[in-house]
């Protein structure tokens, strides 16, 4: 096979880095794309084959993409949290806007996946941390999501335990452990590539460029106070995933004190932040995105599918809570 090589892909990749790309493409005209890489790359190069299959569409008016069939897409992750290898979404940063965008096409998921747990054994516990959380987070908002089914939910609650059980030994560098995530990343992949997600990812792609937040940090740091805001109007679904960790609790209540306890004791042990104080962000700035991220939030396509209504003022409050570590009780 005749091959181009692109690469230089920065973490949240840019719309300027994808409309590069697709020049690229349009230039050699290739049969397949092979991305390889974390989640960034592999976002990336589904914006590319956007751009390249429709070199004329402003990025602004990318929803549904219309992809050719005739071109093959492979998709090789390298790191065990994004689920990007197996799903029709990616996520784009535009800068200028300090905003992420979710784009979403089922004819952007991969045609074929290649899982291989070998491929992630340089992974930094940094890395293992917040990817492995990421998962769980998909796992987690998969589950209670509108749109689950009888088919996502198994698929949701099986990546959810391996997650559970594999992430610490996985951020020592245990190699069984490495593998039962990089597994545990894919199904939860399918799990929310058909159940969809919540706010916790709403809140993560507003906040992430503007404040520079790992992705699968900030979800794994809004994750609890996403289940205390939902868990008025569902919690039956989360004490579910509760009673199948084996956590303690005699009321639904307690099952999900448990479980938001045990995703804090995760964070703690994996160094990753437990506020958006914590994680660096100055007050000034906090309150000087507020209302913008709020709004953003409430508008993010993952909004939808959530269990709970959300309105801009009860955004408004959930970052509130995330900055200063306060209980969520409205």
């Amino acid at each position: 096979m005749e091959t181009q090589l692109i690469e230089g892909v920065e973490n949240d990749p840019s719309i300027t880095t994808a409309q590069n790309g697709g020049k690229k493409m349009e230039e050699f005209q290739p049969d397949w794309i092979i991305a390889a890489g974390g989640g960034s790359p592999l976002d990336a190069a589904k914006l590319m084959w956007i751009f390249y299959e429709n070199p004329e569409l402003p990025f602004d008016q990318i929803k549904a993409p219309n992809v050719l069939p005739t071109l093959r897409f492979i998709a090789i992750s390298t790191t065990s949290g994004t689920g990007s290898d197996v799903s029709p979404f990616s996520v784009i940063t535009d800068y200028d806007k300090g905003v992420k965008y979710p784009v979403f096409g089922y004819e952007i998921t991969p045609d074929i996946a290649i899982v291989d747990p070998e491929l992630t054994y340089s992974m930094p516990a940094s890395i293992v941390a917040y990817t492995g959380m990421d998962a769980l987070t998909h796992g987690i908002e998969a589950y209670v999501s509108t749109l689950h089914n009888s088919f996502t939910d198994p698929l949701a609650m099986q990546s959810i335990r391996q997650v559970v059980e594999n992430i610490e030994k996985s951020a020592v560098g245990d190699k069984q452990a490495r593998a039962e995530m990089h597994y545990a990343q894919a199904i939860a992949g399918m799990a929310f590539s058909n159940g969809f997600l919540g706010i916790v990812h709403s809140l993560a792609h507003k906040s992430g460029a503007i404040f520079e937040i790992p992705h699968g940090t900030a979800n794994a740091l809004y994750l609890p106070y996403v289940i205390d805001y939902n868990r008025k109007v569902e919690s039956s679904r989360y004490a579910d995933i509760a009673r199948m960790l084996g956590l303690t609790g005699n009321t639904d209540d307690e099952l999900i004190d448990s479980l938001t306890d045990l995703i804090r004791r995760l964070n703690k042990s994996l160094n990753l932040p437990l506020t958006l104080k914590e994680f660096g962000v100055g007050e000034a700035e906090f309150e000087k995105h507020l209302n913008q991220m709020a709004a953003g939030a409430v508008e993010d396509p993952c909004t939808p599918s959530n269990p709970r209504e959300v309105s801009v003022e009860d955004m408004k409050k959930i970052y509130i809570a995330a900055y200063n570590g306060d209980k969520i009780n409205f």
